[in-house]
């Protein structure tokens, strides 16, 4: 029994202690229940640095937090992501790295952020807008926690330090160019944000990421980073439509709510949005040139050079006169950056501000790049990267452009007005591509060579109807042809051409009260008006010869010519002007090379005729070809040009008193370099395919594979007939010219990847094709002539020579026994 009593006494025991566990466990849970939910002043302290702004941002600490209006939710957003500053190691090439357009969305108890995409629409009226929306799903990019709801604002609080402390390679360093400086992985220990600063309409965020890198010094690679993120419009831009007969950068959707029977890519203009103020309309349609609500404005990087400022300046605003043609004045205003008294908050990193970003780089160049709104092609901002040593670029075109007939050319340095008139010429092309113009390469085609000599043709319409084209300087001009412009700025309306005034005017003069079909049909008259007059033709660089780059006047043989006299004037006085009393000879050796570029130039302008195929950009209702072959006498005399200018050794390279002062040897394989790319050029699997198919279509007004293949034979040995004595550059040209031919006979075309070759290359089978058999015709022909010639010759070094051709001729028609 007192067992029992004990055993009893232990259950009662356990289970009130059981009971007490249970009771507190319940006490404890209804503790958590009724736990007190955070409020705004918990999380936004009284340590809180706060910068007003499109989202509230507030600093504690080392965290950042963003306070986003339920407004905002769902809105588009545009993220600019630039270099501020970069290592050593990694050329800083352009600011502009990456842009996305980005939606923040509320999902339960969490903010997402999206990439948002435009590629394909359709209107959401339609049933067909659901099946789009299915197969557009908008990938998440980041999600972040509410922190803490503003009820009084109807705000949510996000703490988005990771978003730039972390490695999110979107709004990073690109991920393919880190591969090129085989970085890994981002060091966050070394990785900070600088600042977050809020404005009405964009947030800037700096911050400094640290990555590692096996190709540095020390294992990592530290940059300052700004992203930029500016809220896109509620109501997007008008649309203006693109005609391809215009140029136009633009923007493009693939639209399936267009009534067809297939979707269908539509493209339009990427253009600032120039628009008449509302109490201004009535002057606008009468013709009166009035001011835009928001003018086109330009800031100059604090870090541009004092001397060249209103070079820069006066390069941009030359525009204006393009945009009094679309119907405004003062369209275009650049301004010097401001002091830091003046206004602490201004940066060129900012989104708000088009700047040209002046750049410590050897890189010889500068560029024009935008960033536009998708919905609409409206330019948001853009900026000019202007690198240091795009002066010494200006310096060797001008040089060996004009030095023949312009005394300010002659020399290694300039005096600052001619340099800052170059400049200025440069500053004017690429705000060209920042108002969405992109190049037009056919429009120095359009004035006939000769007309290039008078001052009174150049100054009126300069030496192209466009600044967008590479045309440079007069390289035509000869000694005596007085008052000629050999620059731009030379022009009357310096630096804008006649197009780039209709272009202007094509793509900005608002069009009011009209519909979409109304416009579209009124910018198409305006195009018809100019269908017949060359200089508002636009032409892109591809297989059309008439559309090509650094190349003047309508004649590639002509120009080329005058331009080769020139060279032969600057060549006798290179060491006069390049050379100075106690210095070096690397300034002669580097303007003696530009000399021989220039040349290669006008081999290139030549050759590219060579089975050459114009385009003509025409609509249904327009009569005559878009694609016309080079005509037969055309190509024969260039095929003649390079024959007697280039293939007949061009001596007047070969200039002893400089040779002997820039290298020991190098001369005879210079020249062979130079014939052997310009022969491997014409001797193309695409040229010559365009050449078989201009026989197949247009029979005896063809320049046919054959006649340009005994062109071609004839021209590099013309020894054979005239007996003359066969000297060490043409017996490299001629074994280069057989090894060529045996090239075509084993090999098929090369394949070139991209979008970019197809307008430079005609894919051809060459093993069913005539090519080979059209090769094969004219090596067998070429070894009977040289079997014959091989008697002829006492020189030693001459027969030997036409025996190992005959060779070499064997060896390609029977590669296996070789």
């Amino acid at each position: 029994m007192r067992n029992y009593s004990i055993f009893k006494t232990s259950i009662t025991v356990i289970a009130m202690l059981v009971s007490f566990s249970t009771f507190s466990q319940k006490k404890d849970d209804s503790k958590k229940d009724t736990k007190k939910e955070k409020t705004y002043s918990d999380i936004i302290t009284d340590k809180a640095v706060t910068d007003n702004g499109l989202f509230d941002v507030h600093k504690i600490d080392d965290k950042y937090f963003y306070e986003i209006n339920d407004s905002l939710l769902g809105r588009d957003m545009m993220m600019v992501t630039r270099v501020v500053k970069m290592a050593t190691e990694l050329p800083l090439s352009r600011h502009k790295m990456s842009e996305q357009v980005l939606k923040w969305e509320k999902f339960d108890n969490n903010i997402l952020l999206k990439q948002a995409s435009y590629s394909k629409f359709a209107n959401d009226s339609l049933p067909i807008s659901i099946a789009v929306s299915n197969s557009n799903f908008e990938p998440i990019i980041a999600s972040f926690k509410i922190s803490v709801k503003n009820k009084d604002k109807n705000s949510y609080v996000i703490d988005v330090t990771s978003l730039y402390k972390n490695d999110v390679k979107m709004f990073g360093f690109p991920q393919s160019t880190r591969k090129t400086y085989k970085i890994s992985s981002l060091d966050s220990k070394l990785s900070f944000i600088e600042s977050i600063r809020s404005f009405p309409l964009n947030i800037e965020t700096k911050h400094i990421k640290t990555y590692k890198s096996s190709d540095s010094r020390n294992g990592q690679i530290s940059m300052v980073l700004n992203n930029s993120m500016v809220l896109l419009p509620k109501e997007p831009m008008r649309r203006r439509y693109f005609d391809e007969r215009v140029g136009w950068f633009t923007s493009s959707q693939t639209d399936y709510g267009i009534d067809n029977q297939e979707a269908e890519t539509v493209r339009y203009l990427d253009r600032w949005r120039l628009e008449v103020k509302d109490e201004d309309i009535e002057k606008f349609k009468s013709g009166e040139l009035v001011e835009p609500k928001k003018p086109i404005i330009y800031y100059l990087d604090p870090a541009t050079p004092k001397k060249w400022r209103k070079y820069l300046k006066d390069g941009i605003e030359d525009w204006n006169v393009a945009f009094e043609a679309a119907g405004f004045k003062n369209a275009v205003i650049v301004k010097y950056p401001p002091t830091k008294e003046e206004d602490p908050d201004w940066s060129p990193e900012d989104v708000r501000y088009s700047t040209v970003r002046y750049l410590a780089s050897p890189t010889l160049n500068a560029n024009g790049p935008h960033v536009s709104d998708p919905r609409s092609g409206e330019i948001i901002e853009s900026d000019i990267n202007w690198y240091h040593n795009v002066m010494k670029l200006l310096r060797n075109w001008y040089f060996v452009q004009t030095a023949a007939v312009n005394p300010d050319a002659r020399g290694v340095e300039f005096k600052n007005e001619v340099m800052g008139e170059l400049i200025r010429f440069v500053s004017s092309h690429e705000f060209g591509h920042t108002i969405g113009l992109p190049h037009n390469m056919g429009s120095s085609s359009a004035y006939p060579v000769d007309s290039l000599r008078s001052a009174t043709f150049t100054k009126k319409y300069g030496t192209a109807p466009s600044i967008m084209d590479y045309a440079r300087f007069n390289y035509v001009a000869q000694p005596g042809d007085e008052g000629v412009a050999l620059m731009p700025s030379d022009w009357d309306t310096p630096n804008v051409g006649v197009y780039d005034i209709y272009a202007v005017k094509w793509g900005y003069k608002p069009i009011l009260d009209v519909t979409h079909e109304e416009e579209k049909s009124i910018l198409q008259s305006w195009i018809t008006e100019k269908a017949d007059d060359l200089k508002y033709r636009f032409g892109s660089a591809g297989i059309d010869p008439s559309s090509q780059t650094e190349d003047l006047g309508d004649n590639a043989v002509k120009a080329s010519e005058y331009g080769i006299a020139n060279l032969k004037r600057i060549m006798p006085n290179l060491i006069e002007w390049t050379t100075e009393d106690g210095e070096t000879y690397d300034e002669l050796e580097y303007m003696y090379n530009q000399v021989l570029g220039q040349f290669r130039r006008y081999m290139g302008h030549v050759a590219n005729n060579i089975g050459g195929v114009y385009q003509y950009y025409k609509t249904a209702d327009q009569d005559g070809a878009v694609y016309t072959h080079v005509s037969k006498e055309h190509q024969k005399a260039c095929v003649n040009f390079l024959n007697n200018h280039l293939f007949n050794t061009p001596y007047w390279m070969i200039e002893k008193d400089i040779l002997n002062k820039i290298e020991f040897a190098g001369m005879t394989n210079r020249i062979r370099t130079v014939q052997s790319s310009y022969l491997n050029n014409i001797l193309d699997f695409g040229k010559m395919a365009r050449m078989i198919e201009n026989e197949a279509l247009n029979g005896n007004n063809a320049y046919t594979l054959e006649n340009f293949m005994n062109d071609v034979k004839n021209g590099i040995w013309s020894e054979l007939r005239n007996g003359k004595k066969i000297d060490v550059y043409r017996r490299n040209l001629q074994r280069t010219y057989i090894q060529r031919l045996g090239y075509i006979m084993a090999n098929e075309q090369p394949r070139r990847q991209g979008s970019f070759w197809a307008n430079y290359t005609t894919p051809v089978n060459v093993a069913v094709s005539d090519i080979r058999s059209s090769t094969l015709g004219t090596l067998l022909n070429l070894r009977k002539e040289l079997s014959k010639s091989v008697k002829k010759y006492s020189d030693q070094n001459t027969k030997n020579h036409l025996n190992y051709c005959i060779g070499l001729i064997n060896n390609a028609l029977n590669p296996k026994s070789s």
